[in-house]
């Protein structure tokens, strides 16, 4: 499997690892077929502005690569405009990511969301993603219909 400088930079000198204490927003997302897990949290100024955000996955290096690239995607970034980031957004900054490892992207966009979610329902507001399957520890992609047809 040929991987991207850049993913291989990202999996080597991941940026972003820890964990915010007092964090506005945690999400944690896995997969139980590939074994990957992430916790993704967040800290959220007045503005709905993500000011940090932090991860910590176990799981392969493209996992790693897209959980880093994706805490370095949403930082300044309005919760809205931070959700919108899509798995094919993840890949393309990473120069692309081989197809087999696409689901790890999902996780890196999913934690996202599901941080976000924490964070609005923690102040009293709507959720803004909906249903995050992966949030779910039951959740199979490869049982999933639609997973390939995601963000598409």
């Amino acid at each position: 499997m040929i991987y991207s400088d850049k993913v291989m930079d990202h999996f080597r000198n991941p940026r972003n690892v820890g964990v915010i204490e007092d964090a506005d927003g945690v999400g944690e997302v896995g997969n139980p077929v590939c074994g990957d897990i992430m916790k993704i949290t967040i800290s959220v100024d007045d503005t709905d502005t993500i000011t940090d955000a932090k991860f910590q996955t176990l799981g392969c290096g493209a996992a790693i690569a897209t959980s880093s690239m994706a805490t370095e995607l949403v930082k300044g970034k309005k919760i809205q405009d931070a959700i919108e980031i899509s798995k094919k957004d993840l890949a393309d900054e990473l120069d692309g990511l081989p197809a087999v490892k696409m689901h790890c992207s999902v996780l890196a966009t999913d934690g996202l969301k599901v941080a976000v979610d924490d964070y609005l329902k923690k102040h009293g507001r709507e959720p803004l993603s909906g249903e995050i399957k992966s949030a779910d520890p039951n959740y199979n992609p490869e049982e999933d219909e639609d997973f390939e047809d995601e963000d598409e």
